[in-house]
């Protein structure tokens, strides 16, 4: 049987499709290195997977880990529904997709691939105030017609079960062992010793009330950071398989060279900040900034929407 291969100047036109869609991700890439300095064409692992989709004329699908729930701490967040972060956020993606389309007809859709039920009992959050986050981004979504996103969690996966038991599966299938992530820690594996700080710093400032010392709480999260990235994986491996041509995206940073492109979805002043550990500060001139609740109350006042605290407007 005889095969063809692409018309070079058809496959170098996918190829500048994929530049093209690169070039509109690169100003909000989320990363720990210098942004100002990278092109397109540093990012191998996302062109690969960009190709097939504009090759074969289909719309791009991205996959965005993240939009857990809020942080248990009300020092940091309004309250455990999504507000003007979670919704400037949407927006956002929304608009990303749409722009999209003008480089590539077909256009694109992000799937948000909530995952506060994979590790709810890490983080110590009820998976019934998951619940109605994940319900109530459902609605945001739909009420503000952002027409390019879809939401994906655990329900979707194991339906009714029960979420020990949806978590459980999980874990058995997908988690690598903590063995792996210890030696990757203290073996220079980086972005994995990166994460774990990250999630460590994450997982103390979150704990609104613990009983023991200061020390104690500290060794308690960093077990549980183990924990946290072992479910992250799995969720991670998951999705991989039920999404399997996706362009993975991610809301940590990430470095050139990662199988993750790291996104930052709104202007904050610490680049692990996300809208689910914030509040939003919005500036007289009209930028919106994600700080955390307590520093937002200090600088302005406090805005309602839907008779709900949505964010606060500089005074």
């Amino acid at each position: 049987m005889l095969t063809h291969a692409p018309h070079p100047d058809r496959t170098a036109g996918h190829r500048a499709t994929a530049e093209a869609v690169l070039t509109l991700l690169l100003p909000y890439r989320r990363t720990l290195d210098d942004p100002q300095d990278a092109t397109p064409d540093a990012f191998h692992p996302q062109l690969r997977r960009l190709t097939p989709a504009i090759a074969a004329g289909a719309p791009i699908r991205f996959t965005l880990p993240g939009f857990p729930c809020k942080s248990p701490n009300p020092a940091k967040v309004l309250g455990h529904l999504p507000d003007e972060g979670e919704r400037l956020a949407l927006r956002f993606l929304d608009g990303l997709c749409a722009r999209i389309a003008a480089v590539h007809p077909p256009g694109a859709r992000i799937v948000i691939c909530s995952d506060g039920h994979a590790f709810s009992d890490l983080i110590r959050v009820p998976d019934a105030h998951i619940d109605a986050y994940g319900d109530a981004l459902r609605t945001m979504i739909r009420d503000e017609g952002l027409t390019h996103l879809d939401l994906f969690d655990l329900r979707d996966v194991h339906g009714d079960l029960p979420y020990d038991e949806q978590r459980a599966r999980l874990h058995a299938r997908y988690a690598p062992s903590l063995e792996t992530l210890r030696s990757g820690t203290r073996g220079g594996d980086e972005e994995t010793r990166r994460l774990y700080q990250g999630i460590t710093r994450f997982l103390f400032e979150d704990t609104a009330a613990f009983p023991g010392t200061r020390s104690a709480l500290q060794r308690d999260c960093r077990t549980r950071a183990y924990g946290v990235i072992q479910r992250s994986r799995a969720w991670g491996a998951l999705i991989a398989e039920h999404h399997p041509r996706a362009v993975r995206l991610s809301i940590h940073p990430q470095p050139r060279g990662s199988a993750k492109f790291g996104m930052r979805l709104l202007d904050a002043p610490d680049v692990w900040m996300t809208p689910w550990h914030s509040s939003v500060l919005q500036h007289p001139d009209g930028r919106r900034q994600l700080m955390r609740r307590a520093d937002a109350e200090r600088l302005g006042r406090l805005v309602l929407r839907q008779g709900r605290p949505s964010h606060f407007e500089a005074t």
